[in-house]
């Protein structure tokens, strides 16, 4: 296949029956990308022109900006100078479409626990419409072209380095991209697995109107490519056949290559490049013939119709409650945490809440023993209300721990995938909507079990529905405000302490054990989910003695149950607001 690094933006190639076909051209004008504590921008002054149906390796020594390329060609870091064209549409005005775009990155974005088939078929439903029988058709299609088809049962935690490899490319042909973009994924496999993969992309760039590009370290199996674009200290050192590659070097074999550019600064290599002679490529009339001559009738332009936003989180939620419940793990970790925790609190009432004895009123009764009933009553009143009032709590912060450990690496810790998955279309607020569907199993059983347990063993009075508000609406508002945490940290371990820090506040913020200063209670109470779930829960049992004894004791003002459940609610809506604009930034690393 031709190339020609100084071609024109497209081609309109004519075919038989005024058939004309826009021929995809990638154009990259004096493309640039700096950032401010940079010593030296990481790409300066590339210029690149790649056709259609062309396979390119970009290959040059580590951190020469190969990665940096790629990702700013996909769009993932802004380019600070120069233009991006894709079929002569600039991309600085209007982004690549999502099914325009294949891009792999280094690390794979394949569930470990789910089949190859799985894994095709949950990419394809988050990436484009289309019935069952639609998407299970295209995902057999897929493992036809990609050779996964006796893989289809095995789970990607158990593939080959290659395998996995090819699973990653065959997710992103769920959309027939045009653009196909793969960074390092032949690095660290065997020579024969290296080669798949690369006759794999080369027969992939022979669909009309693709590009594929491969970012690699390796300079094996040149032959195969259509280009090699040789990247150094950010700038352009070559970029043309692969046959011209070792006399442009003066190199006897492509492994000199690198060492020579290291010889000179990466600034002279590139004005070299840029005043060599016009035959090291092809002119543009050669090109657009040979395109011409191989061509039949394209395919060029299919679209990929994205699926609707609640189809999306549909589809995120399914995969996410078969992920939970493939992993034992997980699952032992919250079944043991449903049964312990309830199990922990009716230690302090295992025979239920004591009963409330009287004081004697009767007049034949002396002023000592007045005295005494008096001074018993009141003890006795201490502690019941004192274990009201601690086991209330004690419920309130297991639940909230509960919903700490739903959420804080519900994000961050499946970070990587989310943001491809982005990039391929999936909506924020549909990933927001199938973690939130996901969650509230989880909160409802939680609190739901929490209430019926605890309030069977302990016999406690009041109205059991009025009692579950309270209970699932702070798991639930714990739960939403760490999952804001987690869309917000960098790492699990992050996430995790900041869950953990806003769970150990709520006890001694909420004036439940020792009372605050009233100035200092007015300003912490309203951002404390654990205060109003227990003066909720406390408002049940209004009707009841241990109500009032509770009030005798206490310094801190019992809120009322409506104002409780709507500042719940609140706390809730604000840890999802939070959650959603987390998810939405971009965050690749």
């Amino acid at each position: 296949m031709g190339f020609s690094g100084r071609i024109g933006d497209f081609f309109i190639v004519a075919f038989p029956a005024d058939v004309r076909i826009l021929w995809n051209v990638l154009s990259l004008d004096s493309l640039e990308l700096s950032l401010p504590a940079a010593e030296r921008p990481l790409l300066s002054d590339i210029n690149l022109h790649l056709p259609g149906g062309h396979f390119g390796a970009i290959v040059g020594p580590s951190g020469c900006g190969k990665s940096t390329l790629l990702k700013t060609i996909a769009g993932i870091l802004p380019h600070t100078a120069g233009t991006i064209r894709w079929g002569g549409r600039n991309l600085d005005e209007k982004d690549l479409a999502p099914h325009e775009l294949g891009y792999v990155p280094q690390f794979t974005c394949a569930q470990p626990r789910l089949t190859v088939r799985e894994n095709l078929s949950y990419a394809a439903r988050l990436r484009r419409s289309g019935s069952a029988a639609d998407i299970a058709e295209l995902v057999e299609q897929i493992e036809t072209e990609t050779g996964l088809t006796d893989l289809h049962d095995r789970r990607a935690g158990v593939l080959s380095g290659g395998q996995l490899r090819r699973l990653g490319l065959a997710m992103e042909l769920t959309t027939s991209p045009s653009l196909f973009l793969a960074d390092e994924v032949t690095s660290g496999l065997d020579p024969k697995s290296e080669e798949e993969i690369t006759l794999l992309l080369q027969g992939l760039a022979r669909q009309p109107g693709r590009l594929v590009l491969l970012v690699t370290h390796s300079l094996r199996f040149l032959e195969q490519y259509d280009s090699i674009t040789v990247l150094t200290g950010g700038r352009l050192a070559f970029c043309s056949r692969p046959a011209d590659l070792c006399a442009y070097f003066g190199a006897t074999s492509p492994e000199e290559i690198y060492p020579l550019l290291a010889r000179r600064d990466p600034a002279s290599w590139g004005e070299e490049w840029i005043s060599s002679p016009e035959e090291l490529g092809f002119e543009a009339e050669a090109v657009v013939e040979e395109l011409a001559a191989e061509m039949t009738l394209p395919e060029a332009g299919v679209s990929a119709e994205l699926p609707g936003l609640v189809s999306q989180a549909t589809t995120w939620f399914g995969r996410r409650l078969k992920l939970f419940f493939r992993d034992p793990a997980q699952a032992a970790l919250q079944l043991a945490l449903l049964l312990v925790f309830p199990a922990v609190v009716t230690l302090f009432a295992w025979n239920g809440l004591p009963n409330v004895k009287n004081m004697t009123m009767s007049p034949a009764t002396n002023a000592f023993q007045q005295l005494k009933d008096a001074l018993e009553f009141t003890s006795q009143s201490a502690k019941i209300s004192t274990l009201v009032s601690g086991l209330a709590m004690f419920q309130v912060i297991l639940l909230a721990l509960m919903g700490s450990n739903n959420a804080a690496r519900e994000v961050v810790g499946d970070r990587a995938i989310l943001e491809k998955e982005k990039l391929a279309g999936l909506r924020p607020a549909a990933a927001l909507l199938g973690m939130t569907g996901f969650l509230s199993l989880l909160v409802l059983v939680q609190s739901g079990w929490m209430t019926l347990f605890v309030r069977a063993v302990g016999q406690f009075p009041g109205d059991l529905l009025a009692q579950f508000l309270p209970f699932a609406l702070v798991t639930a508002a714990v739960t939403s405000l760490c999952l804001g945490i987690s869309s917000w940290t960098s790492s699990s371990e992050q996430a995790s302490l900041g869950s953990l820090y806003l769970v150990g506040f709520q006890l001694p913020l909420s004036g439940a054990i020792l009372a605050l200063p009233e100035f200092l209670g007015w300003m912490v109470r309203p951002w404390i989910s654990a205060y109003w779930a227990w003066s909720g829960y406390l408002q049940t049992l209004r009707d009841t003695r241990f109500y009032d004894l509770v009030r005798a004791v206490t310094e801190t003002p019992l809120a009322g149950s409506e104002i409780s459940a709507w500042m719940l609610t609140l706390h809730l809506f604000l840890g999802l607001i939070c959650a959603f604009f987390g998810i939405r930034r971009s965050d690749w690393r």
